[in-house]
């Protein structure tokens, strides 16, 4: 653990989850018949995706900008996001009064940048990656005094994601493996530092999608290198995790006990049995915890939740996966 950049800890997601409980909603806990059948284990899925813009990343962008001093409200805050950490902010920012810029690439979908410009806050569109995105979002800050909301590496966002960690044991209280969908993995060191300081035996399992997941090549690389962002059904899950990565690098390698990739195909077949077995719409990042579990590659001690982490997929996108189509997101991109 480094010493300059100390993992956060349990003390402060406690605080969190005071900063943000007159904003953010608990989210219920639904019991799986059909995939506690499949494992041979009760499966829980966290109805993250029910949360007030769609996704969990309320909760870090409300901690974020509670913790910011009166100043830096009055000069607004800035953030990059591929589609759930924006409205996550913007709508923060709107509830507290603060002016809100949100930079993304033209790989996001028009669906969360129209759900970003409804809570009022300015889009941005820059370039095809969000690391392009974010050197905009650092202009803003050399250049305009506005403070920066990353959507991952900051501590006071992992606190807040780490919330739903204590939420779930507290729900769960028999846990034994926790599957969080892994992007930068912000929500994941939240959720594995609040679990494993209550629990140290819950197994926390990072899933993702084998296009273009950049915290796992990261992990294999044993340290932040630049991963090619790629179109794909999870799209909230892309994104590099960033060359100076200080904080959830060193939280996901030390806290996390395995990572799972799955395929397109399976991210698909997912968000169909969500939606015609569980009876949830749920976006593919959402998705990924229960197509790992789908296709057999988790296997539990005891009782197992899945983070179903967002819904703000495009409705027309969604209709066509659930009726069956092999919607290839890789050649419509092109």
């Amino acid at each position: 653990m480094s010493t300059a950049h100390p993992f956060v800890d349990l003390g402060e997601i406690e605080q969190a989850r005071m900063a943000i409980a007159g904003t953010v909603r608990l989210t219920p806990v639904n019991l799986s018949p059909s995939l506690s059948d499949l494992i041979g284990q009760p499966v829980h899925l966290k109805l993250e995706h029910t949360q007030i813009t769609g996704s969990f990343k309320l909760r870090g962008a409300t901690n974020a900008v509670a913790s910011l001093s009166d100043d830096e409200k009055r000069r607004g805050v800035a953030g990059v996001s591929t589609g759930n950490h924006g409205r996550g902010l913007a709508y923060a920012a709107k509830a507290a009064g603060v002016k809100c810029i949100i930079c993304m690439s033209k790989l996001v979908p028009q669906a969360k940048i129209d759900g970003i410009r409804a809570q009022g806050a300015e889009v941005r569109i820059i370039g095809s990656s969000q690391d392009e995105a974010q050197e905009e979002v650092a202009r803003l800050v050399a250049e305009n005094g506005m403070a920066m909301i990353p959507p991952f590496d900051h501590r006071a966002v992992i606190a807040g994601q780490g919330t739903l960690g204590l939420e779930l044991l507290e729900q769960v209280p028999d846990l034994a493996t926790v599957l969080v969908p892994l992007s930068g993995g912000g929500l994941i060191s939240g959720v594995a530092a609040a679990l494993k300081a209550r629990r140290p035996d819950i197994r926390v399992i990072g899933i993702s999608m084998e296009r273009g997941a950049a915290m796992h090549e990261c992990l294999k690389a044993g340290k932040p290198i630049y991963v090619e962002e790629l179109a794909t059904l999870a799209d909230s899950l892309g994104g590099g995790i960033g060359l100076d990565n200080q904080l959830t690098f060193a939280m996901t390698r030390d806290l996390v006990d395995d990572i799972v990739l799955v395929s397109e195909a399976e991210i698909a077949a997912a968000i169909r049995h969500i939606y015609w077995q569980e009876r949830q719409i749920v976006e593919g990042s959402g998705a990924v915890g229960v197509a790992a579990l789908l296709t057999g590659r988790i296997r539990s001690a005891g009782p197992v939740a899945a983070i179903l982490s967002g819904g703000n997929i495009d409705m027309t996108q969604h209709f066509r996966i659930i009726s069956g189509e092999d919607v290839d997101v890789t050649r419509e991109a092109a």
